[in-house]
């Protein structure tokens, strides 16, 4: 009996002195949640951080791929561009080409007119009148001004277009000039006043390419190469980067000589001026 007092009341004492089992393991499982809720604040806040990251990263990948678009657009324009210069070349070289042939045809045709009009005013038709017992026409007539000779002048012409064909332009505007200057009533004349304003052109001299061709539409305004000079005056103007004077003469061009090739050339040019 007194042992068995003896243990109630050292169970009491334990009880009243010591902490049960279970209440130690409440406590570690509410130090173990705390300690979950921090770790799940940390990783909220990381994924936050995470998430204005990726928009961040998703607006960049945006824009990224907006300028990679504009450079395949870019780069499609400058191929369209290029194939559009080479075309411009193409058809330049083609008109030099079809001018080139057409003043050959002028020159050869001009040179059987002149050699079958020297012809036809030779010596047999002087001789019936001196059969006749005419009286000569004196000394005076003797020493009338000499004939050029359409040969030589056809020959000269030539070499000059010779030259420039050749893509000797300086030769070609000497010889040209020369042309000039030794034929100025010449029904190849207006051409060659062409050819000089071309040739610099393709000298890159400008100013007087454009000088040129406008002493061409001043002296000759009814060749056959006016069209063809006002289109190269643009040109010039062009590369002078008078825009304004450019598109004055390039309608002109298309008012004054509809139906021409250099009209055509001139629409063209206006509608990429605009």
């Amino acid at each position: 009996m007194a042992l068995r007092n003896l243990f109630s009341v050292a169970l009491v004492l334990a009880l009243m002195l010591g902490r049960p089992a279970w209440a130690a393991n409440t406590d570690e499982l509410a130090r173990q949640i705390q300690a979950l809720q921090q770790l799940a604040g940390s990783l909220d806040a990381r994924l936050a951080r995470l998430e204005s990251g990726g928009q961040q990263n998703q607006q960049l990948l945006g824009m990224l791929q907006e300028v990679e678009a504009l450079k395949s657009e870019v780069a499609k324009m400058r191929g369209q561009a290029e194939v559009q210069v080479h075309q411009m070349d193409t058809l330049g070289k083609r008109q030099n080409d079809l001018y080139v042939d057409l003043d050959q045809r002028i020159t050869d045709l001009a040179k059987s007119l002149k050699s079958a009009s020297a012809a036809g005013t030779g010596s047999p038709e002087m001789a019936p009148a001196q059969a006749a017992g005419a009286p000569s026409a004196g000394p005076a007539a003797a020493t009338s001004a000499p004939q050029l000779d359409p040969m030589v002048e056809s020959r000269s012409y030539e070499t000059s277009l010779d030259h420039f064909r050749g893509a000797n332009y300086a030769g070609a505007i000497a010889g040209f000039k020369g042309f000039l200057k030794a034929y100025p009533d010449s029904a190849l004349a207006s051409n060659a006043q062409y050819w000089i304003g071309y040739s610099y052109f393709a000298l890159k001299d400008y100013k007087s390419a454009l000088a040129h061709q406008q002493k061409l539409v001043a002296a000759y305004p009814a060749s056959a190469k006016v069209p063809d000079a006002l289109l190269n005056i643009a040109s010039n103007m062009i590369a002078l980067d008078d825009l304004t004077g450019a598109r004055k003469v390039l309608e002109e061009l298309v008012a004054r000589h509809p139906g021409t090739n250099a009209a055509t050339l001139a629409t063209r040019r206006l509608s990429a001026l605009k």
